[in-house]
């Protein structure tokens, strides 16, 4: 395999993702400096590459905003960067996000962001949460449309067995890490959703609305692929 990155010292940028994997390139922001976030994303840049950064911070984006020859949309609830370049082709398919409540729509931001960039249609189901099952049930019959469903929740964690329980679509859970002491910044609706009793509820990590995209959008590919 011919070595497509780019090696900046700091960082090695994959210059072949999209070609190997299907998926386009991201950059997780969190940990680098400012300076060598511009510097990674002109990297991308000057080779025409759109890039999806996460957890990009305020002045992270500061930094980058200010630079003339780059440019960036910016979302400080999901903490999500976009650079303009060649987007990745449409996917078949819609994704809806849920949450649980209100304090979990930056994780689902995240999560919807993502698979937009990625090309896929997203529909927003926010505060669906069990402790009024009437406000999911309302818009029950619209999720059931989607061809998967990505599940956010904290507390219990109980949305995603909700809905998997409704649904015919493959529905990914994400615990974020709302709730109240016991809920060990997460791990108790990590833990609840791991022994769902639901079939096939798929877990990711605490608060990686990102990684639940990603495994959406992957899903989604198959079936583009199957309509080519």
């Amino acid at each position: 395999m011919n070595d497509k990155t780019a090696n900046l010292g700091y960082a090695r940028l994959d210059l072949a993702r999209e070609e190997r994997t299907g998926m386009p390139e991201t950059v997780f922001c969190a940990g680098k400096t400012p300076q060598q976030l511009v510097e990674i994303l002109r990297a991308f840049a000057t080779r025409g590459v759109a890039v999806l950064g996460t957890r990009c911070s305020e002045e992270q984006h500061a930094e980058v905003a200010r630079q003339a020859d780059l440019r960036v949309q910016y979302d400080g609830l999901s903490r999500v960067l976009l650079s303009e370049g060649k987007m990745p082709e449409p996917l078949h398919g819609q994704i809806a996000v849920c949450t649980g409540g209100t304090a979990d729509i930056p994780v689902a931001e995240e999560a919807a962001r993502t698979a937009e960039f990625m090309g896929a249609q997203v529909a927003r189901y926010y505060d669906v949460g069990v402790a009024g099952l009437h406000r999911l049930l309302s818009c029950v019959d619209a999720i059931r449309q989607a061809e998967v469903v990505i599940a956010v929740a904290g507390m219990e964690g109980a949305l995603g067995s909700v809905i998997a329980g409704l649904v015919k679509a493959p529905v990914i859970a994400v615990p974020t890490s709302v709730g109240y002491g016991a809920a060990f910044e997460g791990l108790a609706p990590l833990l609840s959703m791991l022994n769902s009793c639901a079939e096939g509820l798929s877990v990711v990590n605490i608060d990686n609305g990102f990684g639940a995209a990603v495994q959406a959008c992957r899903i989604l590919h198959i079936r583009k692929t199957d309509h080519e």
